[in-house]
């Protein structure tokens, strides 16, 4: 691969936060003075090495408008094309870069519900697969004991947590093979799970539970005093 690829990133943010249980779509809620999405796109439009971020909405938000996005910078670009899933979104945002992006560039696909993405964990990233033939996306083995319930929420197993890890983003591919990847894959929950269908093995680079994904409303409290604990 060339080694004077760019880098890309991409966040798509059409869903609505259904398990969140909120009428505000999750991305919008606010968190330390900003809504949500405004920290996951400020760790990616201040990282260097990134020339461009697009955010996929749906084509009927009507949420982004009332806020004030300037100081992101002019890196930042909005992509009204969301679909109906993730795969649909983030499809939809590549097909609308094309002619922009090259086909052995790198597409960074973070999610708006991840805003406690830190330099390190970007920088670790890419530096991992500067030179990785495939790609890969951020990780954490997974510590906990893992069960398995019958239809009536008792135990019917526990599993072994052995060898495995828990998916985070920025996912990382090049943006040929991505492209190639979601095509006829809307099924899919992340990106690297349609490199996989395709027979390839992402890279798994180590991350920490900082980058973890707001669910619930407990959430928001947490990742908070993340936010506030790292600019303090």
């Amino acid at each position: 691969m060339p080694s004077h690829s760019r880098y890309y990133a991409l966040v798509p943010a059409a869903g609505s936060g259904a398990r969140f249980g909120s009428e505000t779509p999750k991305q919008y809620l606010p968190l330390a003075g900003r809504p949500m999405i405004h920290h996951a796109l400020a760790a990616l439009c201040r990282y260097e090495r990134i020339e461009r971020v697009w955010v996929v909405l749906s084509p009927g938000d009507a949420w982004w408008d009332a806020y004030d996005w300037s100081g992101l910078g002019m890196k930042l670009e909005v992509l009204r094309c969301g679909g109906a899933t993730r795969a649909g979104s983030v499809a939809n945002g590549l097909a609308a870069v094309g002619h922009i992006v090259s086909q052995d560039d790198w597409m960074l696909v973070h999610d708006a519900a991840r805003p406690g993405l830190s330099r390190e964990l970007l920088t670790g990233l890419c530096e991992a697969l500067r030179d990785d033939p495939v790609g890969g996306l951020l990780a954490v083995p997974v510590a906990d004991t893992l069960k398995r319930s019958d239809a009536a929420q008792r135990v019917a197993a526990t599993e072994s947590r052995e060898g495995l890890w828990q998916a985070q983003t920025p996912q990382m591919f090049r943006y040929g093979l991505l492209r190639q990847a979601l095509d006829g894959q809307q099924a899919v929950t992340d990106e690297a799970g349609a490199v996989e269908a395709m027979g390839y093995r992402p890279l798994l680079v180590r991350a920490d539970a900082t980058n973890f994904k707001v669910t619930y409303p407990a959430d928001l409290e947490l990742a908070e005093g993340i936010l506030k604990a790292r600019n303090s």
